[in-house]
């Protein structure tokens, strides 16, 4: 026999529930600035805050496939973000965050949310996303941009933290959690699958261009693919079935890896590199050398 689980009045009883998990330092009810700092420049016309997470690699991809002029700075997940500076540029405490200094009419924009920042990027140099004349596959396009924002990311970020970020002890809470966000992040992967596999194959995900949709959804399946290591060495990849239940994702996604462009935006801000840009580390031009590879 076990008693029904009953909301206390206030939710503020429960917060103590969270001790134990990787970040319980971190989390708050409250927004805004915790600490004076002000935020690192440089000389480039974009400024691009971050770190090497999934959100934090899909600008960066696009700001490598795009061969933009921008400096790029790492932002420590151990409190930086809940500088009085990174605030300024986005309120919600989130990587990544940019600056364009060279915004509409001169103006300095600033820009906050993975989508929003490469569908700025896109829109302003006129490339990876399809211009309003083409409206149906720039419709497609945001359909895809948004599923990834609402859907894949969230989603398996929540898979990701009760599979392995969650208090150890929270055993029947985590059985909960891994089954729920699991089984929606295999459904998910389930709707790519067979996206990609329409039409005898697609080789992107709208109309067979390269596209920000692309660059988007792919730091997340990857995640899947290589990341999401339980302590006891369970691994998401096998724990989800990944190679063998999904093959046109996968396929789709090894073809993503081989574009040179990706594989630097993915290294952007490396939480194991001193150097935001680690290619260039041993280069003399400091951040300047953009664009080191063509596609």
């Amino acid at each position: 026999m076990y008693s029904e689980w009953c909301p206390p009045q206030r939710i503020d009883s429960l917060y103590t529930a969270t001790d134990g998990n990787k970040f319980q330092g971190l989390n708050s009810p409250h927004a805004g600035a915790r600490s004076t700092a002000e935020l690192p420049t440089g000389s480039a016309p974009i400024q691009y805050y971050s770190i090497a997470t999934p959100n934090g690699m899909k600008p960066s991809i696009l700001l490598e496939e795009l061969q933009a002029d921008y400096d790029a700075h790492k932002i420590s997940l151990r409190g930086s973000q809940f500088d009085s500076g990174f605030v300024a540029v986005n309120p919600n405490s989130k990587i990544p965050a940019a600056i364009d200094r060279d915004g509409p009419g001169g103006q300095e924009v600033r820009l906050f949310e993975s989508g929003s920042i490469m569908l700025y990027f896109a829109d302003k140099f006129k490339r990876f996303v399809p211009s309003q004349e083409q409206g149906a596959n720039r419709a497609e396009v945001m359909n895809w941009l948004f599923w990834q924002m609402a859907g894949q990311g969230p989603m398996t970020g929540n898979f990701g933290h009760f599979f392995v970020y969650a208090p150890a002890e929270a055993v029947e809470a985590r059985n909960y959690g891994v089954a729920r966000y699991g089984m929606e992040v295999k459904r998910l992967c389930s709707v790519l699958d067979m996206h990609l596999s329409e039409n005898g194959g697609r080789m992107y995900m709208v109309g067979n261009e390269y596209s920000i949709a692309d660059m988007a959804i792919f730091p997340w399946f990857n995640q899947l693919r290589t990341g999401y290591i339980h302590p006891s060495g369970v691994a998401a990849a096998k724990f989800l079935s990944i190679e063998e239940s999904y093959p046109r994702v996968v396929e789709w996604a090894d073809r993503i890896w081989e574009r040179p462009a990706v594989k630097r935006g993915m290294d952007v801000c490396r939480f194991d590199s001193d150097h935001p840009k680690p290619w260039l580390a041993n280069a003399s031009g400091g951040q300047r050398d953009v664009a080191v590879e063509k596609n």
